[in-house]
């Protein structure tokens, strides 16, 4: 379960929304400039919003009001960006190593649960720069997965990947979602990234939300918008 609600001013930019949800995977869905990912910034504490409220399981991350604010990494949040951010010093075994070492090695999955899910084994010994943008954002969810997060944040993974890459790693995504039952945001602009992954959908534009439905209903939505679109050519 999330409970947000967040107001900040940026210089092209007026956020202004709540939600709560209790789906496994919520995907914030809109156009680039919506403020999907100053949403994620503030569930994991990047951004200071001048006004704000998050809450995670019941568990207070964030209130202006009460003058709570949760330190970035004392809020057990795992966040994939879009250009995956890999140590380019170390290796995948070493840069997934780091996300175990981050958080308390007590609770969640391990090392090799991960290596083998996301099947990284071939790729342990090698540097980030000898691997492709699909490999790449495979190690950057499994160190996210091994700091043993109560969220998940995937700020637009599948971005800038070529199609047989994206749906690879779509298809890595939708196995974790069913092995291993972590909590997670997804910001995406793309509707089969939505369709293929969410439970429930925010929609957000100039940000403000538009609407807030189960992904069955925004599935029907895309659907019944495709079948009055008119014929191309």
């Amino acid at each position: 379960m999330i409970e947000l609600t967040l107001r900040h001013a940026f210089a092209d930019l007026d956020l202004d929304l709540a939600f709560k949800s209790g789906a496994r995977t919520l995907a914030l869905f809109g156009n680039s400039g919506a403020g999907k990912t100053s949403v994620l910034n503030a569930i994991a504490g990047l951004l200071a919003p001048q006004s704000g409220r998050v809450a995670i399981d019941g568990e207070l991350l964030l209130d202006t009001t009460r003058g709570v604010c949760v330190p970035t990494a004392q809020r057990r949040i795992g966040y994939v960006f879009q250009d995956g951010r890999l140590f380019p010093h170390l290796s995948v075994r070493h840069n997934l190593l780091y996300g175990a070492t981050v958080r308390d090695a007590a609770h969640g999955v391990d090392f090799a649960t991960i290596v083998d899910l996301l099947e990284l084994g071939a790729l342990l010994e090698r540097r980030p720069h000898t691997l492709s943008g699909g490999e790449r954002q495979r190690v950057a969810v499994g160190r996210a997965l091994l700091s043993k997060p109560r969220a998940l944040l995937l700020d637009e993974p599948l971005t800038g990947l070529h199609a047989e890459s994206r749906l690879q790693v779509l298809d890595y995504l939708r196995r974790l979602k069913q092995e291993l039952r972590v909590f997670t945001v997804l910001v995406t602009h793309h509707a089969d990234e939505v369709g293929a992954l969410a439970d429930e959908v925010v929609r957000l534009s100039a940000g403000r939300i538009v609407r807030q439905v189960p992904i069955t209903e925004f599935i029907a939505r895309r659907a019944a918008f495709a079948e009055r679109a008119p014929p191309v050519g």
